[in-house]
C-alpha cells in the first residue's frame, strides 16, 4: 500500500455507498482512482483534508437532470457540486442532444428551449460550427471541460425525427430497422439506454411496438430503457405502467420511470407486482411538489403542435384558428392560473419571469390567460418554461416512494431562466439533509440510493462507491448542517453545508470554495 497520495482524507465517517453501516477512515486518492481505505495516518499527502466530525462518501449521480446544454453554459456547474453531485445522466425525455444531424439539433434546442435553454444555445453559437453529431463526439465534448461527469442516453424522439421526421404515425419495417442503426450505433459510442418522453414531440408518436422494437437493439449491451411514461395522473398511471413492463418483458430489459411524480397508494403495490412477476423496474424521483417543463406542452392541445414548431407558431397567429383554441383553453381541466413562468426568451416579455399566468394575464379569466399564453409563445417563438403544481400527490406520496427500495434519486434539473425550479439546485442536498434529519431514511440508505444504486442501474461499474480501485469521485460534507436554500421564489440559490468534492481526483470544492478544475468526462457504460 502506498503511504504517499496526491489527496488523503482523514478521520471521517466513511459511508460506502453500499448501504452497510459508516465506519471511521481515511481515503487516500492517486490520480483519478482510490489507492486506499483504512486507518492511513501516518501517510503523506500532496493535499491533506481532515475529515473529522464530517462524512465522506461516493460523489452522487443524478438519475434524470436536463444538464445537456447547461454545462457548456456553466462548466463549474455549483447547482450540482454545491450539493455532492459529481455525475449526470442526461439526453432525457426522448427529446434531447445527441444523435442529432444539424436539422434534428436546431430542432431540438428549439423545442425543449423552454428547459434546456437551447434558444440561448443557438443564439450564443451563432452561425459558427456545432460541435457534435454522434454520441461519441458528443461525449468527448465534456472531457476535461466540465466539473461533472456525464453519461448519456439515446433519445427515442431524437432517431424518429431523423429517420421519420415529424410523421405521426407508425414507422414501416425499413424506417424501424434505420432506427435501430442509430440506436445501435449510440450504444456502441457508450450510451447509457434508451429514452423517452411520451408528452414531446416527436417521441409521443412512439408506440409500444415500436419502443420495444428499440428496447431490443439495447438489451445485449446491458442497456436499460428510461422513460417519461404516458401518464401519472391516478386516471393514467397504472395503465402506463404496464406499456412500461410490456417492453421490459418483451424486449428483455431494465426499464426505469422518470420522476415518478404518482400517488404511492396506486403505484407501490404495482411496483411491487412487477417486480415480483419478474420486471426489473425502478424509478427516479424528486422531492417537490411542483414540476416543471415547455409551456407549449403543457397549455396546448396536440393538434395545434402537429407538424413542427413553425406550423405550430402559424396556428398560434392565426385569427381564424382561435376559437377552436378560445374553446380548448375554456374547457379543457388544465389548471392555467397557477403556473408560473420560468424562463421567457423574448427580452420585451422578460418581466414576465416569476409570474403566474394569472397575474400576468392580469385576470384568471381561462379565456384571457390561454390568449395571453398564445400570445407570449409567439413572441418568444415557443421558447418559454413554466414551473406547475402538482395537484394530486402529497408530501406523504413522496416519503413513501423516497422509502421503497427501487428508488434512486432524478432532480429533473433546469437551469433555464431568473425563475427556475428549486430541485437543480437544492433537490440533493434536501434528501441528504431535510429527509436524513427527520428519519425518512438513514445518511447510509440515502447515499446508496443518490450513488450506488444509480451507477449501478446505469452500468457505470466504477461510480457510486468508495472502493480500492474505483474513480476518485468522493465528497465531504456536514451531515448536520447541509441544506437546500433554493425556492420557487429564488431556484438558483446554491446549496449549503458540502465541504470537499473531488472528480476524477481533482478537487472542484476545496474547503467550501469553487476550484477552477474542470476534470470531468464523458462515460460511457461499462
Amino acid at each position: 500500500m502506498s503511504s504517499r497520495f496526491d489527496v488523503l482524507i482523514t478521520a471521517g465517517r466513511v459511508i460506502d455507498g453500499t448501504g452497510s453501516p459508516w465506519f471511521y477512515g481515511d481515503v487516500g486518492l492517486i490520480g483519478d482512482r482510490i489507492a486506499a481505505i483504512g486507518n492511513l495516518a501516518q501517510a503523506t499527502a500532496r493535499v491533506r483534508i481532515d475529515a473529522t466530525g464530517k462524512v465522506v462518501a461516493p460523489g452522487l449521480i443524478d438519475a434524470h437532470v436536463h444538464g445537456d446544454l447547461a454545462l457548456f453554459t456553466d462548466p463549474l456547474h455549483e447547482p450540482a457540486i454545491r450539493q455532492g453531485v459529481t455525475t449526470y445522466i442526461i439526453g432525457q425525455d426522448g427529446v434531447a442532444m445527441a444523435p442529432a444531424s444539424p436539422s434534428v439539433l436546431e430542432y431540438m434546442c428549439r423545442y425543449t428551449a423552454g428547459f434546456s435553454g437551447g434558444h440561448d444555445w443557438l443564439t450564443r453559437l451563432s452561425g459558427e460550427r456545432r460541435a457534435w453529431s454522434s454520441v461519441a463526439e458528443y461525449l468527448a465534448c465534456f472531457d476535461r471541460a466540465s466539473a461533472v461527469n456525464v453519461a448519456t442516453l439515446v433519445p427515442n424522439g431524437n432517431v424518429r425525427l431523423e429517420v421519420m421526421g415529424l410523421e405521426t404515425r407508425p414507422p414501416r419495417a425499413d424506417e424501424v430497422r434505420a432506427m435501430q442503426s442509430l440506436v445501435r450505433e449510440g450504444m456502441e459510442q457508450g450510451a447509457v439506454g434508451l429514452s423517452s418522453g411520451l408528452d414531446y414531440i416527436p417521441s409521443r408518436y412512439a408506440e409500444v411496438d415500436e419502443l420495444t422494437d428499440l428496447c431490443r437493439t439495447i438489451a445485449p449491451f446491458g442497456g436499460v430503457y428510461v422513460t417519461h411514461m404516458r401518464r401519472y395522473d391516478p386516471e393514467g398511471v397504472l395503465a402506463s405502467m404496464d406499456e412500461v413492463y410490456r417492453i421490459g418483458r418483451e424486449a428483455g430489459l431494465g426499464v426505469h420511470i422518470s420522476h415518478f411524480n404518482s400517488q404511492a397508494e396506486l403505484v407501490v403495490p404495482k411496483l411491487d407486482a412487477g417486480r415480483a412477476e419478474g420486471v426489473d423496474v425502478t424509478f427516479d424521483l424528486y422531492c417537490y411538489l411542483a414540476g416543471s417543463s415547455i409551456v407549449g406542452m403543457y397549455t396546448l392541445p396536440p393538434w395545434v403542435q402537429e407538424d413542427g414548431l413553425e406550423a405550430t407558431l402559424a396556428r398560434l397567429r392565426d385569427p381564424a384558428v382561435w376559437p377552436r383554441l378560445r374553446e380548448w383553453f375554456v374547457t379543457s381541466t388544465i389548471l392555467l392560473d397557477s403556473v408560473r413562468l420560468s424562463y421567457v426568451a423574448a427580452p420585451e416579455w422578460k418581466r414576465y419571469e416569476g409570474m403566474t399566468l394569472a397575474t400576468a394575464a392580469g385576470s384568471d379569466s381561462r379565456e384571457r390567460m390561454g390568449k395571453f399564453v398564445c400570445e407570449l409563445l409567439v413572441a418568444s417563438k415557443m421558447a418559454v418554461g413554466c414551473v406547475v403544481p402538482h395537484r394530486q400527490r402529497s408530501e406523504e406520496d413522496v416519503v413513501a416512494l423516497i422509502r421503497h427500495p427501487c428508488m434512486m434519486g432524478g432532480s429533473d434539473g433546469i437551469f433555464t431562466g431568473s425563475r427556475p425550479h428549486p430541485r437543480g439546485c437544492g433537490c440533493f442536498a434536501r434528501y441528504l439533509g431535510h429527509y436524513v434529519r427527520a428519519g425518512t431514511w438513514s445518511l447510509e440508505t440515502a447515499v446508496q440510493r443518490l450513488s450506488g444504486n444509480t451507477a449501478r442501474r446505469f452500468g457505470l461499474k466504477d461510480r457510486g462507491l468508495l472502493r480500492e480501485g474505483m474513480a476518485a469521485d468522493v465528497i465531504v460534507f456536514d451531515a448536520e448542517t447541509i441544506d437546500a436554500l433554493s425556492t420557487f421564489d429564488d431556484g438558483a440559490t446554491l446549496a449549503v453545508g458540502m465541504e470537499h468534492v473531488v472528480v476524477n481526483g481533482e478537487l472542484v470544492l476545496h474547503g467550501g470554495r469553487r476550484t477552477d478544475a474542470k476534470p470531468g468526462r464523458g462515460l460511457r457504460r461499462g
